[in-house]
């Protein structure tokens, strides 16, 4: 049991965070999974083999006393912390007259600041053991502007700040990796779309990265389906 590695992933009562979750149990890990929805949470900890495979911490990745309580859940759980899977965050409808103020600042706070958040959290404790895995949700979105888009900037804030992040610790043995999905059949959507990939296709990834050899570090993982043209 004091073997296996221990991955803290926000956002992970759906959708990708959830599937990561799954994969992770299956390739020897145990996890922590964080979110604001406590029933979902608690549900998928329990199916997932309960408390010496799986524990839910309720977290708002907004708040920095709830991220640092994240951290210390884990530590006090499990006695360690290998990876941080900064996957929390959501959309807003194109166009710069559409959705609310409101919801436009929680989707910043959750996508810009809760990424940083989550960062400042973990990367104290990785660079102590000289060792830690960051992973950041990004998007393809992060990449390219998307027309009317402040989603797009709030991934393009994530794509820089994990090459920052990256330069950062070049000199230490903690890895960073930015996964940058393309159209993905999550929750996420109100429509679900179709010709999509699916949440566990991004697990997988997240997973491939996670167990590469020490000397490798995978920083980017970009994944389109396969008939999606931008």
């Amino acid at each position: 049991m004091a073997e296996q590695p221990v991955l803290v992933i926000t956002g992970a009562s759906t959708g990708i965070g959830a599937a990561t979750a799954r994969r992770a149990i299956e390739f020897d890990h145990r996890v922590v999974l964080a979110a604001r929805s406590e029933d979902k949470l608690e549900a998928l900890a329990q199916d997932l083999g309960g408390e010496e495979k799986a524990i839910a911490v309720r977290c708002d990745v907004t708040s920095w006393d709830d991220q640092q309580a994240l951290v210390k859940a884990a530590l006090d759980r499990f006695g360690r912390m290998d990876s941080y899977f900064a996957n929390a965050g959501f959309g807003a409808t194109r166009g710069f007259l559409e959705e609310s103020v409101e919801h436009w600042k929680a989707m910043i706070d959750t996508n810009v600041l809760g990424s940083a958040l989550s960062i400042r959290a973990s990367l104290g404790h990785f660079k102590k053991h000289n060792r830690g895995h960051l992973i950041l949700t990004s998007s393809i979105a992060g990449r390219r502007v998307l027309p009317g888009s402040l989603y797009s900037a709030t991934k393009h804030a994530v794509t820089a700040m994990g090459e920052a992040l990256r330069q950062e610790i070049a000199d230490t043995e903690i890895k960073m990796t930015l996964v940058e999905p393309g159209m993905v059949d999550t929750p996420f959507f109100d429509n679900r779309p179709s010709g999509a990939l699916e949440a566990d296709d991004i697990a997988r990834a997240v997973l491939f990265a996670l167990t590469q050899p020490p000397h490798v570090d995978v920083n980017e993982i970009l994944i389109r389906p396969i008939h999606q043209g931008t």
